[in-house]
């Protein structure tokens, strides 16, 4: 279950998106998820799919790993799925169904097509949304969030330290992650077991992964630092970089589709609306 969290990690590669510059990409990454939450019909997700698809395609990243990002999270689409089906008012599909002689559930057409744009929703946002630190990697992000929160520093906030905090908190998910599965590995070894007992005991058993987990943690923060202090790092303050963005054609064009897309959005919900069943 572990191997399956992906966020964090960065695929070199030559494609259109990777070459986007990182601050067109998290713009658009912000107006995807704006555009996702704006659709209220089956027509506009369908628009919002067919562009996603187009965006796995251009991105060159393999789609069984961008959907086994998913996996970690089928618990709570499921639950969410259920919810949405007993608990959404409407008009009746099936009869009433007993609970323990307690109290009846209902399934309304409602719900199901409730349950069923959520699911689409959250399959969406997780997808497409990690096609952003998939195509960007962690020093790119960090001069894009930078340089868009480059306004706040009128008002003294340290934006250089903030952006690297993030840049580094996502770079550091999948080395955590390895490091968790290398000592559950080594746990298992000498005999323990996770998979055994109820609830509490599971917990139990967790504390002598969660002990090493926070050393190894703590050690790496500090190998870190230090190796930061000896390529004398002091922050933002009289850096220069390496490479300077300049906005290029592409990303003109991207931040235009982009904006066609959610006035598309935004119009198939004014005319279609009232017609197909919205959220």
């Amino acid at each position: 279950m572990l191997r399956d969290i992906t966020i964090g990690q960065f695929y070199p590669g030559n494609s259109v998106i990777h070459k986007l510059d990182p601050r067109v990409k998290i713009v658009l990454t912000i107006a995807y998820i704006v555009m996702l939450f704006l659709a209220k019909n089956i027509f506009a997700f369908g628009l919002i799919l067919l562009f996603s698809a187009f965006l796995i395609i251009v991105s060159r990243i393999s789609p069984r790993l961008i959907f086994k990002g998913l996996k970690p999270l089928i618990v709570i689409i499921v639950i969410t799925t259920i919810l949405n089906i007993f608990y959404v008012k409407g008009t009746q599909v099936f009869p009433p169904i007993s609970v323990f002689g307690w109290f009846d559930i209902t399934i309304t057409y409602e719900g199901i097509a409730t349950a069923a744009l959520m699911v689409i929703r959250i399959t969406l946002l997780i997808t497409t949304t990690s096609l952003l630190t998939y195509t960007t990697s962690p020093i790119e992000l960090t001069d894009g969030i930078e340089r868009l929160l480059s306004p706040l520093k009128v008002i003294k906030v340290p934006v250089h330290e903030f952006s690297m905090m993030m840049t580094i908190a996502l770079r550091f998910i999948p080395t955590l992650i390895d490091e968790t599965d290398k000592i559950i590995a080594a746990q298992k070894s000498r005999g323990s077991s996770f998979d055994e007992g109820g609830l509490i005991k599971r917990a139990r058993a967790l504390i002598p992964v969660l002990v090493p987990l926070f050393v190894s943690a703590f050690r790496r923060a500090e190998e870190l630092a230090t190796a930061m202090e000896c390529r004398c790092y002091v922050g933002g303050k009289g850096r220069t970089r390496m490479k300077s963005y300049k906005m290029a054609f592409r990303d003109y064009a991207a931040l235009i589709v982009m904006a066609a897309l959610i006035a598309g959005v935004v119009l198939i919900n004014v005319f279609l609306g009232s017609f197909i069943f919205s959220l």
